[in-house]
């Protein structure tokens, strides 16, 4: 990415982020950075334009944190924990430090989506991975690592919403527990494993 365009779209971020999409024009934009409009229109069509280019911005950022991780010299049990404790913090941290552009984030749903796109690809790539190395050390016992990335990757996004909005902690749930219920569900379940695989046996 050139310069002058990570520039404007930092500049773009911050108007978005301060008031709002609606209230932020292009001139706005272009006078904020002193590129001026001819530049700015080079290389954005539109205000809707330059908005997406904030929104895969953001997602590169988010991706960058978590495939800290995946380099890690660590089991594959610690990876899946900082990996699952990273998205969560780091998405919400997205939305939130952009202030008055979280309602366009969550209005603009479709374009929202497409872009996510990106970031479901490669979770699910690095799921995939801490979850192979887990079967390949003996650590964890599953049958098909894509189909348990896939499982665990959207039950972590089913989180995202409430976590942004803070509905666990309005319903008493401190972030410590909500943590520790996450990490119990996704290793242990909820029963005793002996009696769980007996139950289960008639659904193979």
């Amino acid at each position: 990415m050139s310069n002058t365009r990570a520039e404007l779209i930092e500049v773009a971020r911050q108007l978005f982020a301060n008031k709002g999409f609606d209230n932020t024009t292009m001139n706005e934009i272009a006078l904020t950075s002193g590129k001026g409009r001819r530049t700015l229109y080079t290389y954005f069509k539109s205000k809707s334009d330059i908005f997406m280019a904030v929104v895969d911005q953001e997602i590169l950022r988010i991706i960058e944190h978590i495939e800290d991780i995946l380099a890690l010299q660590l089991p594959a049990d610690e990876k899946l924990k900082r990996y699952i404790l990273c998205r969560l913090d780091q998405v919400k941290e997205t939305v939130v430090r952009n202030g008055s552009l979280k309602a366009a984030f969550f209005r603009d749903v479709i374009n929202l989506e497409h872009a996510r796109r990106r970031l479901d690809v490669r979770e699910l790539t690095i799921l995939r991975s801490i979850l192979q190395q887990g079967i390949d050390e003996g650590t964890f016992d599953i049958d098909n690592a894509s189909v348990v990335a896939v499982t665990i990757h959207y039950a972590l996004r089913g989180l995202d919403l409430p976590n942004i909005r803070g509905q666990f902690t309005a319903l008493g749930v401190p972030t410590a527990r909500l943590r520790k219920s996450i990490f119990d569900m996704i290793f242990y379940g909820i029963v005793r494993q002996p009696a769980y695989r007996d139950r289960t046996k008639s659904l193979e």
